[in-house]
């Protein structure tokens, strides 16, 4: 396992590719509604690429054919936007995106109601960020991965849900999926130790159901075995001496500039 650090002016640019990001997630969220398809999603999401001058992390990748990942309902993970996928009211979707500016890459993920939603699949939703967050406040110099997910699995099997082990977080930089690997399950005190300048993408996947999973026949949709609904979120987190700094997310406050 090879890790890089990043120094604080790389952290920096990340930040930048990260806000995009987030910036293109807010106009997808606010664009689910019932009735859009997942490939109208996907063509909201090209726009934006077009209009901020960056580039998609996702297409081409592997071959995968789109710029963004939708998982709705009982798709876990990599659900590819399709014009046959089309909202309900009542369904959940997770929306996965990445872009590369200035040659790093920024990752984030979230799952969001379309209308009017039960409200068992609103806590489903609600657990899985709870979790993340609980992992992020971990994400500081000394502690280990597996404390984020000893976190993560205690904060979700206490409530009943289930915790993807299939796939899993992992590191970010210049390449879209560097080391260490970060799972959402662990025993505490495990795992490699965070250091100053680690940055990593942490995206707890969460079951209503079991956790076990399979990938479908194009060999990127990823569905629970038994039906049941799942959610995703994720952020990219920079491990700092003041604490996590949440590239992904705009309020989030830079760490220690000594990184």
């Amino acid at each position: 396992m090879k890790i890089r650090y990043k120094s604080f002016d790389e952290i920096r640019l990340m930040r930048e590719t990260n806000l995009v990001v987030s910036d293109i997630l807010d106009v997808l969220c606010d664009a689910v509604k019932p009735g859009i398809s997942t490939w109208e999603l996907n063509e909201i999401a090209d726009r934006e690429i077009a209009r901020h001058r960056v580039k998609s992390a996702f297409l081409g990748y592997y071959d995968y054919p789109a710029v963004l990942c939708t998982s709705v309902n009982h798709v876990v993970v990599h659900g590819i936007p399709s014009r046959q996928v089309v909202l309900q009211e009542g369904d959940i979707i997770g929306i996965d995106f990445g872009v590369f500016k200035d040659k790093y890459c920024g990752d984030s993920a979230r799952t969001v109601p379309v209308g009017r939603v039960a409200p068992k699949w609103q806590a489903l939703i609600d657990t899985t960020r709870e979790a993340l967050d609980r992992a992020i406040e971990l994400c500081v110099p000394g502690k280990r991965l597996g404390d984020l997910g000893a976190a993560i699995q205690s904060y979700v099997e206490e409530r009943g849900y289930s915790v993807v082990r299939d796939f899993v977080g992992h590191g970010i930089g210049r390449a879209m999926h560097e080391d260490p690997p970060v799972p959402n399950y662990a025993r505490q005190g495990t795992g490699k130790r965070l250091k100053r300048g680690l940055v990593i993408a942490v995206e707890p996947m969460v079951n209503a159901g079991a956790p076990d999973v399979k990938v479908l026949d194009d060999q990127w949709t990823a569905v629970t075995v038994d039906g049941s609904m799942s959610a995703h979120f994720e952020h990219s987190i920079a491990i700092t001496s003041d604490g996590p700094w949440v590239l992904s997310r705009p309020s989030s406050k830079p760490g220690d500039p000594g990184v």
